[in-house]
This record gives C-alpha cells, structure tokens and sequence, in this order.
C-alpha cells in the first residue's frame, strides 16, 4: 500500500486508540480468570486481535458487548496440544509462551513477518531450567514446548527485552511452587511495571526489589471482574509532536498518571523547551521556542521514531541515548531511520549507543519505505505534512499493527 502524504495544516482532536501493550497483557490475563471479565476499550490492532485469537484457541470464550466493551470467559482447561500464532508481535510471542509453559500440554507457537528473524533463545536458555521441554527452529519460530513450568529460582538478562520477564511474571503465579526472579541490566522498566500493575488488577500479588529481583508465590488464582484498557501513549506521540511543530491538535484519551513507558515523551517535549498543556480538553504542545535536546530513550525505544521528526525541526544538534534497544523491532529502526530520513535530506549520526540528529535543514520530497515498520510509518507521515512537496510511503498498511485508524486520523485532521 502506498499513501501519498501531502503538506498540510493538521487541525482539529483526535482520540488516541487503546495501549496494545495494556490491551495484550490484560487480554491473556482475563483468558487465566475462570470467571468472566468485562474488559473496556480493547483495540483493533493486529496484535490484540492476534491476542484474542489465540485465547480462543486455547479455550476461552469472547463476546462483544458493545463497541466499547468486551466479555471474556477464562479458560476453563487448558488443551493438551494446541496450535497459537503471535502474528509479528513481540510481546505477544513472549507472554504466552511462558504462560502456556505453566500448564500442561504441548503447544506450538510460531508467527508472521519480521518475528520469525527476532531471536527467541530465551526459552530454551530459561523454561528448560524449570522443567519445561523447549525445542526451537535454532533459537527461533517456530517453537514447541511442553510444561509443566515447576517454580523456583532463576536468574535472567533483562538487558535485550523486558518482554520475557513480563511472561515470567505472568506464569510464574500459576506454578506449584513460590518462585525468585533476578534481572540483571533489566531495560524498559516501565513496561515491566505495567505488567506488575495489570497482574495487581488481577488479584496477582508479586514483591519486587528495586527491579532486580522478584518474589512470587505459587498457586495464585487471576480473579478479575472489570478493566479498561489504557489509551496508547506511543501512538500518541506523533500527535503530540506534530502538535509541537505547530499543527493545532489536541490529544484525547490519554492519561496523566500512565505507567506506560512513553509517557517519557512529556520530558523529551520539556528538554526541548515546549510548553505542555493538559485540560479537560486534552493536551496541546506549543514548541514555537523549541531547541535541540538530549534525551535517554533507553527504557522507552519506541519514542525513537517521533523524537526524530522533532529533532528534524529543531535548529541544531540534537542528541538521544539508547540505540542498541532498536535493532530487534519490526526493522532495525536506527539503520532504517538514518536511511529513510536521509533521503528526506536529514542526517543522523549513529555512533555505538548514541544518535545525533542534524535537524533545521530544509526537508526534500522523496519517495519512502516503511520497512513494513509502523512506526517507521507513522513517523515520516508527520514529517511529509511540512514538506513541500509531500512524501510518497509505501508499506504503509504497517500501521494495522499498532494504530490501524492511523490514515483515517490524517485524513481527518488535514480536511480543509
């Protein structure tokens, strides 16, 4: 699919869609809750309807309410074999893997895209350590395994994906025996945290030290009546900053007082000296004053593809920590950055865990390529709307992983 991205004002509210990474977790959390949950605001993103899917196939039941709400009955028992399809995410590969290790049974798991070239040793390295058969297509989708996933303890490197912790965290509670976990160099604490608040929600009682290490007692029952799934600050970022760059858009849905790691672009906004405004309304960003910045991304990578667009418009040189989170995504987001914005006209320097970008220089139209990325998407259409010129993106139904109604929102916001 290829959108042609035209300069234009973007004016007018959008309301930012649900977390699919609030959505996923909660979604598998009420699929381990025998009774029934009323879940709220569930997404149509890929990798929720890949979620809901796969729940089904493992037993449990979901009824549309309405358009806003969702019920789903738990999963009574599980199945003896069972075949599930993570679609390309990440996350979702991550967590119910691990839950499916606490049961018994052999399951296959494989999925689509760019998830099959995304290591996942991980389970052999770990699950096989606590009784669960693991055989990998060498370190690799597709994956089989075959549980029960005893407890006790284990140590693990957090520093490539906090994901796998989050799947330990959420199967670790149904084995027989209390378990400890230690993380060593854990990244994106935030998500890590999201887990441990939708487990709480859940009637999951989890100790955490410091992150580091993480105490679990066994034979715990998900008991959940009522949630409501988050609206996504990641998908909300390239509103935010389009906001920044001066379009009048105000952003709708999101809240103040998220755990979602990219909550952490209020403080990039702030770094770069925009001003920050929240009301009954939502939020608005005024960036006319706006500079270069430095900024830590390492705990939030997702927000690599929206600073860049502001860094593109800030006079000067602009400095983000974080580099080595972005090569295990849909694409190797630091390469492809550099690539798809330099030919744009924008540089960007890649030196180890450091990106500098180069921004004030007056952007070229170009032919682009999402790299089937939605980020990677998203981002260069914000930047199309001040080029002359526009931009031309192929790949761009990338977006159905994330923000589907992405284009919809564009077309809306840019109507004269």
């Amino acid at each position: 699919m290829i959108i042609q991205v035209k300069k234009g004002i973007c004016t007018g509210s959008v309301l930012i869609p649900s977390s699919k990474s609030d959505g996923q977790r909660s979604i598998l959390a009420a699929a381990l809750n025998r009774g029934v949950t009323r879940m709220k605001n569930i997404g149509s993103s890929a990798d929720e309807l890949a979620m809901l899917e796969n729940i089904k196939c493992l037993g449990a039941s979901v009824k549309q309410i309405s358009d806003v709400e969702t019920e789903i009955r738990g999963v009574q028992n599980f199945p003896d074999r069972c075949e599930l399809n993570a679609g390309e995410s990440g996350l979702g590969v991550r967590l119910i893997t691990s839950v499916c290790a606490a049961h018994e049974g052999i399951f296959e798991i494989t999925g689509e895209g760019s998830l099959l070239t995304r290591p996942q040793d991980f389970f052999e390295n770990h699950l096989t350590k606590m009784g669960v058969r693991v055989q990998s297509s060498q370190g690799y989708l597709p994956i089989s395994i075959q549980g029960k996933l005893t407890g006790g303890e284990l140590e693990i490197d957090g520093s490539a994906s906090s994901q796998f912790l989050s799947g330990l965290l959420m199967a670790l509670p149904l084995a027989e025996k209390d378990s400890v976990l230690k993380a060593q160099s854990l990244k994106s604490i935030p998500y890590v945290q999201m887990t441990l608040n939708t487990l709480a929600k859940f009637g999951i009682e989890i100790e955490q030290e410091n992150y580091e290490v993480f105490r679990i007692k066994g034979k715990q029952n998900y008991d959940c009546h009522g949630y409501s799934v988050e609206s996504d600050w990641s998908s909300a970022g390239y509103w935010l900053v389009a906001s920044a760059l001066g379009h009048p858009v105000c952003i709708q849905g999101l809240s103040m007082e998220s755990s979602q790691a990219d909550i952490a672009l209020l403080k990039a906004l702030e770094n770069a000296n925009c001003r920050i405004t929240h009301d009954v309304s939502g939020i608005t960003i005024d960036g006319q004053e706006r500079k270069p910045f430095q900024f830590d991304a390492t705990h939030c990578p997702d927000l690599f593809p929206a600073l860049v667009v502001l860094a593109a418009f800030c006079e000067g040189k602009t400095e983000i920590l974080g580099v080595h989170r972005l090569k295990n995504k849909e694409s190797d987001r630091g390469v492809v950055l550099q690539k798809e914005f330099g030919k744009l006209g924008l540089s960007i320097d890649l030196d180890g865990d450091r990106m500098t970008i180069h921004g004030g220089v007056k952007l070229k139209t170009a032919k682009t390529y999402s790299h089937n990325d939605h980020r990677i998407a998203m981002c260069l259409a914000i930047a199309g709307t001040f080029i002359e010129e526009g931009i031309e993106i192929s790949g761009a139904e990338a977006v159905k992983k994330s923000y589907p109604s992405f284009w919809d929102h564009l077309e809306e916001l840019t109507k004269e």
